[in-house]
């Protein structure tokens, strides 16, 4: 048999292609900056804690309820 690259040649460029291709489209994203993933984040952590505490307090006034009106 005989050895063909063709094939291996043909793979090769169009894997070299590819990464070509994704590093243009990586060129063309606009990254946030630090202070802004910063911001962003703390931004979710304090609704989250607000939110969570809102369910807490509406959890427990509603079991509250609900164990008074059983012992009527």
């Amino acid at each position: 048999m005989a050895e063909n690259n063709n094939g291996t040649e043909v793979v090769t460029k169009k894997g070299k292609d590819w990464f070509k291709g994704l590093k243009a489209e990586f060129h063309k994203i606009s990254w946030t900056t630090k202070d802004d993933v910063t911001k962003q984040t703390v931004a979710v952590v304090v609704v989250s804690v607000i939110l969570g505490l809102l369910i807490a307090v509406i959890d427990f006034l509603l079991q509250t309820g609900i164990n008074f009106l059983v012992k009527l």
